[in-house]
Protein backbone atom coordinates (compact mmCIF):
# COMPACT_ATOMS: atom_id res chain seq x y z
CA UNK A 1 0.00 0.00 0.00
CA UNK A 2 0.98 3.24 -1.06
CA UNK A 3 1.70 6.53 0.94
CA UNK A 4 -1.72 8.37 2.40
CA UNK A 5 -2.43 11.69 3.75
CA UNK A 6 -4.02 10.62 7.31
CA UNK A 7 -7.69 11.40 7.71
CA UNK A 8 -8.72 14.84 9.87
CA UNK A 9 -11.78 16.55 10.88
CA UNK A 10 -10.86 18.89 7.76
CA UNK A 11 -9.67 16.62 4.71
CA UNK A 12 -12.43 13.26 5.41
CA UNK A 13 -14.44 12.93 3.00
CA UNK A 14 -18.79 12.03 4.43
CA UNK A 15 -20.64 11.63 1.14
CA UNK A 16 -20.03 8.92 -0.92
CA UNK A 17 -17.06 7.57 0.89
CA UNK A 18 -17.12 4.16 -1.17
CA UNK A 19 -15.45 7.06 -3.89
CA UNK A 20 -12.58 8.49 -1.10
CA UNK A 21 -9.44 8.18 -1.49
CA UNK A 22 -6.49 9.90 0.54
CA UNK A 23 -3.64 8.18 -1.61
CA UNK A 24 -0.63 10.26 -2.38
CA UNK A 25 -0.08 8.77 -5.33
CA UNK A 26 -3.11 9.29 -7.11
CA UNK A 27 -4.16 12.83 -5.36
CA UNK A 28 -0.60 14.08 -6.94
CA UNK A 29 -1.58 13.02 -10.44
CA UNK A 30 -4.97 14.27 -10.71
CA UNK A 31 -3.42 17.59 -9.48
CA UNK A 32 -0.89 17.27 -12.19
CA UNK A 33 -3.38 16.45 -15.16
CA UNK A 34 -5.40 19.28 -14.31
CA UNK A 35 -4.51 22.13 -16.81
CA UNK A 36 -6.24 24.74 -14.31
CA UNK A 37 -6.37 24.62 -10.90
CA UNK A 38 -8.43 26.63 -8.54
CA UNK A 39 -7.12 28.25 -5.46
CA UNK A 40 -9.19 29.67 -2.56
CA UNK A 41 -8.79 31.84 -0.10
CA UNK A 42 -10.13 34.70 2.73
CA UNK A 43 -9.06 38.01 1.31
CA UNK A 44 -10.03 39.78 4.59
CA UNK A 45 -11.10 38.31 8.10
CA UNK A 46 -13.45 41.11 8.67
CA UNK A 47 -15.18 40.08 5.32
CA UNK A 48 -14.88 36.25 5.34
CA UNK A 49 -16.54 35.87 1.98
CA UNK A 50 -13.98 33.38 0.15
CA UNK A 51 -12.31 34.10 -2.96
CA UNK A 52 -11.56 31.44 -6.15
CA UNK A 53 -8.68 32.32 -8.76
CA UNK A 54 -8.11 29.74 -11.35
CA UNK A 55 -4.15 29.45 -11.42
CA UNK A 56 -1.65 27.53 -13.06
CA UNK A 57 0.13 24.82 -10.65
CA UNK A 58 2.22 21.65 -10.26
CA UNK A 59 2.64 19.56 -7.42
CA UNK A 60 6.42 18.62 -6.97
CA UNK A 61 9.87 18.06 -4.52
CA UNK A 62 11.95 20.25 -5.05
CA UNK A 63 15.57 18.43 -4.78
CA UNK A 64 16.98 20.97 -2.08
CA UNK A 65 14.08 20.04 -0.17
CA UNK A 66 14.80 16.52 -0.36
CA UNK A 67 18.82 16.71 0.28
CA UNK A 68 17.56 18.42 3.92
CA UNK A 69 15.36 15.37 4.70
CA UNK A 70 11.72 17.01 3.86
CA UNK A 71 9.88 14.48 1.51
CA UNK A 72 6.79 16.26 1.33
CA UNK A 73 5.46 17.40 -2.23
CA UNK A 74 4.53 21.14 -2.27
CA UNK A 75 1.89 22.35 -4.96
CA UNK A 76 3.67 25.34 -6.83
CA UNK A 77 2.06 28.03 -8.29
CA UNK A 78 2.64 30.53 -11.33
CA UNK A 79 1.72 34.34 -10.15
CA UNK A 80 2.47 37.96 -10.79
CA UNK A 81 4.69 39.85 -8.38
CA UNK A 82 1.97 42.56 -7.03
CA UNK A 83 -1.21 40.38 -7.56
CA UNK A 84 -3.03 40.18 -3.89
CA UNK A 85 -2.35 36.78 -3.66
CA UNK A 86 1.25 37.15 -3.39
CA UNK A 87 0.62 39.82 -0.97
CA UNK A 88 -1.33 38.38 1.48
CA UNK A 89 1.10 35.30 1.61
CA UNK A 90 3.53 37.74 2.02
CA UNK A 91 1.68 39.93 4.86
CA UNK A 92 1.06 36.16 6.62
CA UNK A 93 4.83 35.36 6.97
CA UNK A 94 5.31 38.95 8.21
CA UNK A 95 3.09 38.53 10.98
CA UNK A 96 5.13 35.53 12.37
CA UNK A 97 2.10 33.13 10.76
CA UNK A 98 2.56 29.37 8.92
CA UNK A 99 1.86 31.43 5.70
CA UNK A 100 -1.89 32.35 4.09
CA UNK A 101 -4.53 29.33 4.49
CA UNK A 102 -5.48 28.30 1.01
CA UNK A 103 -7.08 25.67 -0.29
CA UNK A 104 -6.67 24.14 -4.16
CA UNK A 105 -9.00 22.06 -6.21
CA UNK A 106 -8.48 20.41 -9.00
CA UNK A 107 -11.31 18.19 -11.30
CA UNK A 108 -11.38 15.96 -14.17
CA UNK A 109 -14.58 14.72 -16.15
CA UNK A 110 -14.10 11.55 -17.41
CA UNK A 111 -17.65 10.79 -18.65
CA UNK A 112 -21.47 11.76 -18.45
CA UNK A 113 -23.43 8.71 -16.80
CA UNK A 114 -26.85 8.74 -18.46
CA UNK A 115 -29.32 6.38 -15.86
CA UNK A 116 -32.72 5.06 -15.90
CA UNK A 117 -34.05 8.11 -13.66
CA UNK A 118 -32.63 11.91 -13.73
CA UNK A 119 -31.52 11.79 -9.65
CA UNK A 120 -29.28 8.50 -10.65
CA UNK A 121 -27.44 10.40 -13.34
CA UNK A 122 -23.83 11.11 -12.42
CA UNK A 123 -20.33 11.44 -13.72
CA UNK A 124 -16.92 9.83 -13.98
CA UNK A 125 -14.78 12.11 -12.87
CA UNK A 126 -11.85 12.62 -10.74
CA UNK A 127 -10.95 15.07 -7.96
CA UNK A 128 -8.72 16.19 -5.44
CA UNK A 129 -8.70 18.85 -2.35
CA UNK A 130 -5.37 20.20 -0.83
CA UNK A 131 -5.50 22.25 2.20
CA UNK A 132 -2.48 24.04 3.51
CA UNK A 133 -0.59 27.07 3.74
CA UNK A 134 0.79 29.18 1.52
CA UNK A 135 4.46 30.88 1.38
CA UNK A 136 6.32 32.79 -1.25
CA UNK A 137 9.40 30.80 -2.67
CA UNK A 138 12.45 33.19 -2.27
CA UNK A 139 14.98 30.83 -2.85
CA UNK A 140 16.62 31.89 -6.53
CA UNK A 141 17.38 28.11 -7.44
CA UNK A 142 13.86 26.52 -6.03
CA UNK A 143 12.04 29.69 -8.00
CA UNK A 144 13.89 28.60 -11.24
CA UNK A 145 12.85 24.81 -10.76
CA UNK A 146 9.50 25.84 -10.06
CA UNK A 147 9.50 28.13 -13.04
CA UNK A 148 10.63 24.91 -14.81
CA UNK A 149 8.31 22.20 -13.36
CA UNK A 150 5.38 24.77 -13.96
CA UNK A 151 6.29 25.25 -17.86
CA UNK A 152 7.28 21.48 -18.62
CA UNK A 153 3.17 20.55 -17.16
CA UNK A 154 1.84 22.73 -19.64
CA UNK A 155 4.09 20.51 -22.76
CA UNK A 156 6.41 18.09 -21.54
CA UNK A 157 10.63 19.73 -22.26
CA UNK A 158 9.19 22.93 -23.20
CA UNK A 159 10.93 24.78 -20.94
CA UNK A 160 14.13 23.81 -22.52
CA UNK A 161 13.36 24.21 -25.96
CA UNK A 162 12.89 27.82 -25.58
CA UNK A 163 14.81 30.85 -24.93
CA UNK A 164 15.86 30.23 -21.16
CA UNK A 165 17.02 31.27 -18.66
CA UNK A 166 14.07 33.61 -17.91
CA UNK A 167 16.25 37.28 -17.40
CA UNK A 168 16.09 39.76 -14.61
CA UNK A 169 12.90 41.60 -15.33
CA UNK A 170 10.99 38.20 -15.97
CA UNK A 171 12.64 37.10 -12.83
CA UNK A 172 11.21 40.46 -10.90
CA UNK A 173 7.77 40.12 -12.26
CA UNK A 174 7.28 36.53 -11.35
CA UNK A 175 6.62 34.69 -8.82
CA UNK A 176 6.18 31.22 -7.37
CA UNK A 177 3.46 30.66 -4.11
CA UNK A 178 4.04 27.37 -2.59
CA UNK A 179 1.53 25.36 -0.57
CA UNK A 180 2.47 23.47 2.06
CA UNK A 181 0.03 20.19 2.55
CA UNK A 182 -1.16 20.03 5.80
CA UNK A 183 -4.40 17.63 4.30
CA UNK A 184 -5.65 16.36 1.43
CA UNK A 185 -8.12 13.98 -0.16
CA UNK A 186 -9.54 12.81 -3.61
CA UNK A 187 -12.84 11.26 -4.89
CA UNK A 188 -13.11 8.97 -8.02
CA UNK A 189 -15.79 7.76 -9.45
CA UNK A 190 -15.13 5.29 -13.09
CA UNK A 191 -17.92 2.67 -14.16
CA UNK A 192 -20.96 1.52 -15.56
CA UNK A 193 -24.76 3.25 -15.15
CA UNK A 194 -26.56 2.23 -11.66
CA UNK A 195 -29.84 2.14 -10.82
CA UNK A 196 -32.42 2.00 -8.04
CA UNK A 197 -33.92 -1.85 -7.68
CA UNK A 198 -37.03 -0.72 -8.17
CA UNK A 199 -36.88 0.98 -11.30
CA UNK A 200 -33.96 -2.26 -12.53
CA UNK A 201 -37.53 -4.37 -11.72
CA UNK A 202 -40.20 -2.22 -14.40
CA UNK A 203 -39.55 -3.99 -17.97
CA UNK A 204 -41.60 -0.98 -19.13
CA UNK A 205 -38.52 1.53 -18.21
CA UNK A 206 -36.04 -0.51 -19.21
CA UNK A 207 -36.89 -0.83 -22.70
CA UNK A 208 -37.85 2.84 -23.24
CA UNK A 209 -34.98 4.57 -21.31
CA UNK A 210 -31.38 4.48 -23.18
CA UNK A 211 -28.92 4.20 -20.45
CA UNK A 212 -24.82 3.88 -20.32
CA UNK A 213 -21.62 6.72 -20.47
CA UNK A 214 -20.33 8.96 -22.72
CA UNK A 215 -16.80 9.33 -22.42
CA UNK A 216 -15.69 12.91 -22.10
CA UNK A 217 -12.33 13.57 -23.69
CA UNK A 218 -10.35 17.16 -23.42
CA UNK A 219 -9.14 17.08 -26.91
CA UNK A 220 -6.10 18.47 -27.72
CA UNK A 221 -5.72 19.61 -31.46
CA UNK A 222 -3.55 20.21 -34.27
CA UNK A 223 -0.97 22.70 -33.36
CA UNK A 224 -1.54 26.03 -34.72
CA UNK A 225 1.60 28.06 -36.18
CA UNK A 226 1.46 31.95 -34.50
CA UNK A 227 1.80 34.89 -36.85
CA UNK A 228 5.46 35.73 -36.25
CA UNK A 229 6.52 31.93 -36.44
CA UNK A 230 9.39 30.89 -38.36
CA UNK A 231 9.76 27.07 -37.72
CA UNK A 232 8.43 25.29 -39.96
CA UNK A 233 7.30 21.68 -38.70
CA UNK A 234 6.01 21.07 -35.10
CA UNK A 235 8.98 20.49 -33.04
CA UNK A 236 8.77 16.82 -32.10
CA UNK A 237 8.20 17.43 -28.26
CA UNK A 238 5.47 19.45 -29.48
CA UNK A 239 4.22 16.41 -31.60
CA UNK A 240 4.96 13.83 -29.50
CA UNK A 241 3.03 15.45 -26.82
CA UNK A 242 -0.16 16.12 -28.45
CA UNK A 243 -0.24 12.45 -29.87
CA UNK A 244 0.65 10.58 -26.67
CA UNK A 245 -1.59 12.87 -24.47
CA UNK A 246 -4.77 12.32 -26.62
CA UNK A 247 -4.56 8.60 -26.91
CA UNK A 248 -3.90 8.67 -22.96
CA UNK A 249 -6.99 10.71 -22.29
CA UNK A 250 -8.83 8.61 -24.79
CA UNK A 251 -8.13 5.37 -23.46
CA UNK A 252 -8.76 6.32 -19.55
CA UNK A 253 -12.15 7.41 -20.71
CA UNK A 254 -13.27 4.59 -22.46
CA UNK A 255 -12.12 2.23 -20.04
CA UNK A 256 -13.57 3.81 -17.20
CA UNK A 257 -17.05 4.03 -19.31
CA UNK A 258 -16.96 0.11 -19.18
CA UNK A 259 -15.80 -0.82 -15.26
CA UNK A 260 -18.38 -1.96 -12.89
CA UNK A 261 -20.06 0.33 -10.77
CA UNK A 262 -17.83 1.63 -7.32
CA UNK A 263 -18.87 -0.52 -4.91
CA UNK A 264 -20.81 1.00 -1.43
CA UNK A 265 -19.01 -0.04 1.62
CA UNK A 266 -21.26 -1.66 4.23
CA UNK A 267 -23.20 1.24 6.29
CA UNK A 268 -21.81 -0.22 9.39
CA UNK A 269 -18.32 0.60 8.49
CA UNK A 270 -19.45 4.13 7.66
CA UNK A 271 -19.58 6.05 10.55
Amino acid sequence: MGEIYPQTGTNKVNRYKHQATYDVETIHTIVNSTPVLHVSFVPDPSIPAPIVLPMIGQMGLFPGDEDNGDSAWKCYLHGYVSSRLMNLANDAVQRGEEGLPMCVAATKVDGFVLTLTPNSHNYNYRSAVLQGFATIVEDIDERIWAMKLITNSVVPDRYDNTRVPPDNAEMQSTRILKLNITGASGKVREGVPEDERKDMKREDILDTVWTGVIPVIEKLGDPVPGPYNRVKTVPPHVAKFVKEENAKREKYAAEAARKPAPLKRPKKVEE
